[in-house]
């Protein structure tokens, strides 16, 4: 899929299409066919590379610059399901004239900008286009990380009263999401060290101004990444901790089963033994009783059993 906006003046988004491509415009590009990527080649005169590389899933952050345009590789964070969690890699490209993004899929990050949110970003300002991207991608990364956190607090809950196979799981997906956005996080922040020190080069200012509202936009998403891989680490620990304590928990209780189980067969092997030894065929206490001798061998047997089950109690087996 292939949108091409322009900012009006005035404000609103103007789309456009190919053949009504104008300086200024910002060339959206999901999911690509190989003939969109050649249309957008030819018509912008960007490296076939650059436009490719955002379509490896796998691909970590990176900067790339050429003598036409600067690529900004980075991964934002896409939410797979309630539980899940993802990073998608987004390239943007900025050129003397256009800006372009790259991404395999329709992500929120870049969702956001749109006809409702319009007047808040202006396509011809490229530099601050950038920023803006990269600063929502950050926006994004604490606003799942604070929904992970309200997720992992509800599973604790959870697993206070039922050690279920799906709560685990779900801490599993939680955990593993984490590993992603960690990995993601630590390679955008390479590539924002990297931007920074990019905008103070000559070359690149020729594509890619910098004013002092741009500087600061840029700080900004360097403090918000910051702060995202902090939450990360802390919620990596945290739920990491709390795996290690379920299982500790389910494991001493499987043990507190076994002993109540251990003690028990003890218990019911004692009237077990002696109803045995009365079934024999030989002389024993009690058979001229009559009647009553059942009596006396319960009796007997409930009182050996009653004795071992204090024992047993107060050695703590149950």
């Amino acid at each position: 899929m292939l949108k091409i906006y322009k900012s009006l003046e005035s404000g609103p988004l103007q789309e456009l299409s190919l053949k009504t491509l104008e300086k200024g415009s910002w060339i959206n590009i999901i999911a690509p066919t190989p003939y969109e990527l050649k249309v957008v080649g030819n018509l912008t005169e960007v490296e076939p590379d650059f436009l490719k590389s955002a379509l490896d899933d796998e691909e970590r952050s990176h900067t790339d610059v050429e003598d036409n345009c600067v690529m900004v590789l980075t991964n934002v964070p896409v939410m797979r399901g309630r539980d899940s969690y993802d990073t998608l890699p987004l390239a943007i490209i900025v050129t003397t004239d256009y800006v372009i993004t790259v991404c395999l899929e329709d992500t929120p990050v870049i969702s956001e900008f749109n006809e409702t949110t319009s007047r808040t970003f202006r396509t011809y300002k490229k530099s601050r286009f950038l920023f803006q991207i990269l600063y929502k991608s950050a926006t994004f990364y604490l606003r799942y990380l604070r929904q992970m956190n309200k997720i992992s607090d509800e599973i604790e809950q959870k697993l206070r009263n039922s050690m279920k196979n799906r709560e685990i799981l779900r801490l599993l997906e939680l955990q593993k999401g984490l590993t992603y956005f960690n990995a993601a996080l630590r390679s955008n922040g390479a590539v924002l060290d990297k931007l920074l020190r990019l905008c103070s080069n000559h070359n690149v200012q020729a594509f890619l101004k910098m004013y002092e509202e741009d500087e600061d936009l840029l700080e900004d998403v360097i403090i918000e990444n910051k702060q995202a891989k902090e939450m990360v680490e802390m919620y990596s620990k945290i739920l990491s901790r709390l795996a290690d304590t379920f299982s500790s928990i389910i494991s001493n209780n499987l043990n507190l089963v076994m002993k109540f189980l251990a003690s028990m067969t003890i218990m019911l092997a004692i009237p077990t033994v002696i109803s045995s030894f009365f079934g024999m065929n030989v002389d024993i206490p009690f058979a001229s009783a009559g009647p009553n001798g059942f009596l006396y061998v319960s009796i007997i047997a409930i009182v050996l059993t009653s004795l071992c089950a204090f024992v047993l109690w107060r050695k703590d087996m149950f």
